[in-house]
């Protein structure tokens, strides 16, 4: 089912007609919508203090500090959807992986993922597995209302990197080695971890969620004929798993022009395009039928309200012509942003398209 469709026997919802759904679904819009990848986190000061002293898996499982600060950025920036506030690897840590999120590196894996006999540690997730999720969505839909909720977790392929190095990585060696040297046994740990990113959607998406975005950070490192034959089948997996739900899926991955097309073939009713290549461009490389999402640089936030204006028209230009456009970011907020200017590009977007 495509996010054009209304899922059989379910009422619209009091997200449906929001301007965000509507440009996933490739309708008219009052406005381009406006969301910002990580936009929930250390740029705001509020953040980091309600996170002061909690560690970073903690936040995530206590459902009272994922509602605040899920809705930190809707409050100050007045943004088109928030997104659900997490980590990718929380649902590798939910089946019992022994990992951690150290400050200033990033999620440490205590015993890396290489030998077929490793992969019975990664067991099927179930709802159980994440009660805190279900909890926490309850609470932040019923504060939201009309402000629809973005799901979110990490691709198979962005998942089995950290698995298999044990940690952050900028070659990918090791998994790169057992992708290429044991295709078997990539391919099996990609099925396994594509069963466990479908069971997180799920969950999101049953608890309330109105999309969900599914992050491939590292398929970038990939070249096409690698993604196609030994990732995509996963990616592909994932998004049929929740395609019966009938909510937009947005698939995003840093670095991946060359991939754009493979994106949208995977399942996606809507591709993240990082700053790199222009949205006009992306829509050539993806093809009809697919929404667009993007792509401002980051680093455009330090140049002042001039610059940041200039650069913005340029992304809204370069998205005249398609068939629906979320604007975002090229990737996530970065820590030391200024917050008000985040503020100021949610109204200038808001102002240069209403309709």
């Amino acid at each position: 089912m495509s996010a054009n469709e209304s899922p059989a026997g379910r009422q619209p919802t009091a997200t449906y007609d929001s301007a965000f759904l509507k440009a996933c679904r490739r309708e008219t819009v009052p406005h381009t919508p406006v969301w910002f990848m990580r936009q929930a986190g250390r740029s705001l000061p509020e953040y980091r203090k309600v996170r002061e002293g909690v560690a970073m898996l903690d936040s995530c499982m206590r459902p009272d500090l994922v509602t605040e600060i899920t809705l930190q950025p809707v409050r100050r920036h007045g943004v088109d959807a928030a997104i659900y506030f997490s980590d990718i690897v929380v649902p590798l840590k939910a089946i019992g992986i022994d990992l951690d999120i150290k400050p200033g590196v990033g999620p440490v894996v205590e015993q890396p993922v290489r030998t077929r006999a490793d992969l019975a540690r990664l067991r099927d997730l179930t709802p159980e597995d994440v009660a805190y999720v279900t909890e926490a969505i309850g609470m932040l839909t019923d504060e939201l209302g009309s402000t629809p909720l973005i799901g979110f977790a990490g691709a198979p392929f962005t998942l089995a990197s950290y698995l298999v190095e044990g940690g952050p990585s900028r070659t990918y060696e090791n998994a790169k080695a057992m992708m290429y040297g044991d295709p078997q046994l990539w391919a099996d740990l990609l099925d396994r971890l594509a069963d466990i990113t479908a069971g997180f959607l799920k969950v999101q998406i049953e608890a309330g969620a109105s999309a969900v975005q599914l992050f491939d950070s590292w398929a970038g490192a990939l070249a096409p004929v690698d993604y196609r034959r030994s990732v995509l089948p996963a990616s592909a997996k994932v998004f049929d798993a929740v395609a019966g739900y009938g909510v937009p899926r947005i698939h995003f991955g840093v670095g991946t022009g060359e991939l754009l097309g493979l994106l949208g073939e995977a399942g996606a009713d809507v591709v993240g395009v990082d700053w790199r290549v222009p949205l006009d461009e992306a829509a050539r490389r993806v093809g009809p039928g697919k929404a667009l999402q993007g792509n401002l640089d980051p680093t455009v936030l330090f140049a002042g309200t001039e610059a940041v204006e200039a650069k913005t028209r340029e992304v809204l230009e370069s998205a005249a012509g398609l068939e629906g456009h979320v604007f975002n970011l090229g990737h996530g907020v970065m820590p030391s942003t200024d917050p008000d200017a985040l503020t100021r590009l949610v109204e200038y977007v808001h102002e240069q398209t209403e309709r």
